[in-house]
């Protein structure tokens, strides 16, 4: 059992499960650590939850007395673990192979508004320019190349929807919006390939069955969809069949 800390009072107009504790097991090279975070701070254990090796507490900076602090969106690149918050910074910390001894090495300033996720997928050989895409509040995604410093390679815009989940797949970006939307991209050009109404109410996840390129979403509107991904052998466009 973790105990996580989750006490405080919420921002006006905020839901407590819109910025409160998210959990996340982040797959390493060399070890497993579990990450969880809530508006004071982020907290990570050994695999099994017994010893907490690490906690970063939030700082509030510049932020208003009413505005919400808070950390959101977490995924694991290579030996780095990156964290979203709410000023829009996404937080890079440099995991050692055993031990406490880890490092907030980068704070990557990509994002106007808070971010509400994060989605990685293993570097494809060193071909490979995209690993990692973040999402925020506005629905703005910002694609990455992770290493010992993460290089933004570019902005897909948002159209003032928030983005609450976001996947990567094969160089393919699959974001699920508040509108129902789920719109799949080209990660390296930021290049629209589909737009799907694929519910009637807000996406709150996506998750994926990389083996298979299945992709699913759940929404408010309390359906859940399943989709295959595939790529066009004609004319390289993504394609989103739906299953279920």
């Amino acid at each position: 059992m973790v105990a996580a800390d989750s006490e405080g009072p919420n921002a006006p107009g905020v839901r407590q499960g819109d910025l409160g504790l998210r959990v996340h097991w982040c797959v390493l090279p060399f070890r497993v650590l579990l990450v969880l975070t809530s508006h004071r701070g982020i907290q990570m254990y050994e695999s099994d939850g017994s010893v907490m090796v690490y906690w970063h507490a939030l700082d509030s900076g510049d932020a208003s007395p009413i505005q919400a602090v808070f950390a959101r969106g977490i995924a694991a690149s290579g030996h780095y673990i990156c964290v979203g918050t709410w000023s829009g910074r996404v937080l890079v910390f440099d995991i050692p192979a055993k031990g406490p001894n880890i490092v907030l090495s980068e704070e990557l300033a990509g994002h106007q508004t808070p971010v509400t996720d994060i989605a990685t997928e293993p570097a494809q050989g060193q071909d490979c320019v995209v690993d990692m895409v973040t999402a925020d509040d506005s629905g703005l995604l910002c694609v990455w190349r992770s290493g010992p410093e993460f290089k933004l390679l570019t902005r897909i815009p948002g159209f003032g929807v928030p983005c609450p989940s976001v996947q990567l797949w094969q160089g393919i970006i699959a974001a699920g919006y508040g509108n129902g939307q789920v719109r799949l991209y080209e990660a390296t050009t930021g290049t629209l390939h589909a737009q799907i109404n694929a519910h009637a109410r807000a996406i709150c996840a996506l998750d994926l069955a990389p083996e298979m390129g299945k992709l699913l979403s759940a929404a408010e509107d309390t359906f859940v969809h399943i989709w295959k991904l595939s790529r066009s052998p004609e004319s390289g466009y993504i394609e989103a069949t739906p299953l279920l």
